[in-house]
């Protein structure tokens, strides 16, 4: 019987075809309504563009590398003292980036109508390889508003 602080990482089984446990949990967050062949087919689509598109690079490598690329290191958080409310710069935790960058990365890919969700993801995940694109950009944005408001840090719990 799994203890109340396990970690659901524990228990997620890796990916059938990449024999990984990052892209099972990437599957997971790409589905929606408990459909998970459908995001299956997605991924694995998106895989086989990643290879047409880079010239047969290795499309597990490409993937791990956009998501190390999109984890922010910082973020800002809001703190009340008194009657203000300062936006305090916090380290993001390992478990916490990764879900920030594959929500950052879900959300630009959707966010790109017109075309299949294989395509969309693929160009993004290209990008973001590459360290360009939207989810960079957000990155980007996240470091430069925790650096801005770097003077609040003390405020920090």
């Amino acid at each position: 019987m799994p203890r109340k602080y396990d970690s659901p990482e524990r228990f997620l089984k890796p990916d059938p075809k990449y024999d990984s446990k990052l892209v099972s949990k990437f599957i997971n967050s790409l589905m929606y309504s408990g459909k998970k062949n459908a995001a299956r087919k997605v991924f694995y689509d998106c895989m086989e563009l990643i290879v047409k598109k880079t010239s047969g690079e290795d499309p597990l490598e490409v993937f791990n590398q956009a998501i190390n690329n999109i984890k922010p290191a910082v973020e800002v958080r809001s703190k009340r003292v008194g009657g203000a409310t300062y936006q305090v710069p916090i380290e993001v935790k390992r478990a916490r980036q990764q879900n920030l960058a594959f929500r950052w990365l879900l959300e630009i890919s959707r966010g790109r109508k017109g075309r299949p969700m294989a395509e969309c993801l693929a160009d993004e995940l290209l990008q973001a390889y590459n360290r360009e694109g939207a989810t960079i950009t957000k990155r980007e944005n996240t470091h430069k508003m925790a650096d801005a408001n770097k003077m609040n840090a003390h405020f920090a719990w």
